[in-house]
């Protein structure tokens, strides 16, 4: 049990470190060779903050361990938005900036809707519910659409006006000496990292699951689904701290399209997803926790205020206990 432990918190690490070296290196390479720094913000540093998810969910659906790769994304998507948002509204008041509410709130939502609706096969089907191949094309094509959508209006914005949010991209893509050889090494050794820290992640995550005597799921929606989920933390509490409130809240709302249409997508094409059985509930939260996002952003001046961060992490601890009884954490005889 307490290696099991040791070996989940080692993965963890192993995922966040290599997420950042990835992004580190990729971003100086992609410098190096004329790429700039708008599309590295777009590309490299908001895939980067999913790679850990992304690592962990290929990793269990490769492995048959689809229950995990659900509770990941899904519970990733309610931590991100009932403990991120809700911890960084009760340090500052969170300023939304306007391309949030107008581009990727929307997209979120649609996201959301969208895997609901495809969790819901033994209500609109008949079938056990599951992501299959299908499922994950459709939403590859919706997180295509998202990306040709987004870039094509930056550029456009760029070209006609002043986008801040541009700032915040070419910030986080960060510096670099330009060294070919050393961003090179820097980039497999974080990949290497991200395929590592997933293998013990999902391996340890699915020991703990037996040992307490609770669905794989349960690990997922918890554990593994915060651990993976602090990159985005972090990213979002030093920029409240920094007064950059706006990217707490664009942080989780890309955060959580990644998640939906690009991680989702490459996990059920890779192989079918299934809903466990308490899926339905964890769907159905994410769901009113996404659409109470929305009055939030739009309320109070574009300002998410700190009782209504107390509010959504206040929910986020309820679901997290309800979760915890009603899957009976107990260790296995």
């Amino acid at each position: 049990m307490l290696l099991n432990l040791f070996l989940l918190a080692i993965g963890i690490t192993l995922l966040l470190g290599g997420g950042e070296f990835m992004v580190r290196g990729a971003s100086a390479l992609a410098r190096a060779v004329g790429v700039s720094a708008l599309i590295i913000g777009l590309t490299v540093v908001a895939f980067g903050t999913s790679a850990p998810e992304l690592a962990v969910n290929l990793t269990a659906a490769w492995n048959g361990n689809g229950e995990i790769s659900f509770g990941n994304v899904i519970g990733s998507n309610i931590a991100n938005i009932g403990l991120i948002v809700g911890v960084a509204a009760l340090i500052k008041p969170l300023e939304i900036h306007g391309t949030v509410i107008r581009r990727e709130l929307p997209m979120m939502l649609l996201g959301t809707a969208a895997a609901v609706i495809m969790g819901l096969d033994d209500v609109l089907r008949g079938t056990p519910p599951a992501y299959d191949r299908a499922d994950g094309l459709v939403l590859l094509l919706l997180f295509c659409i998202f990306i040709h959508y987004t870039a094509s209006e930056v550029l456009r914005q760029r070209a006609s006006n002043h986008d801040p949010l541009l700032d915040d991209a070419e910030a986080m893509a960060g510096g670099g000496d330009g060294q070919v050889g050393r961003n090179l090494l820097l980039t497999l050794a974080g990949l290497a990292a991200l395929v590592v820290g997933a293998q013990i992640t999902v391996d340890a995550a699915v020991a703990l699951a037996r040992a307490f005597g609770v669905p794989q799921v349960f690990i997922g929606l918890t554990v593994v689904a915060v651990g993976t989920s602090l990159p985005e933390l972090v990213t979002s509490v030093v920029a409240t701290y920094r007064g950059q409130t706006d990217i707490a809240v664009g942080n989780v709302v890309g955060s959580n399209i990644f998640n939906l249409l690009l991680i989702l997508g490459l996990s059920a094409t890779t192989r079918t997803v299934p809903v466990p059985a308490s899926g339905r509930t964890d769907l159905m939260v994410l769901a009113g926790l996404s659409l109470l996002l929305l009055p939030f952003t739009i309320s109070h001046n574009r300002h998410v205020v700190r009782w209504e961060g107390a509010v959504l992490l206040t929910l986020y601890l309820a679901y997290t206990a309800w979760i915890t009884f009603s899957l009976g954490l107990r260790p296995a005889s």
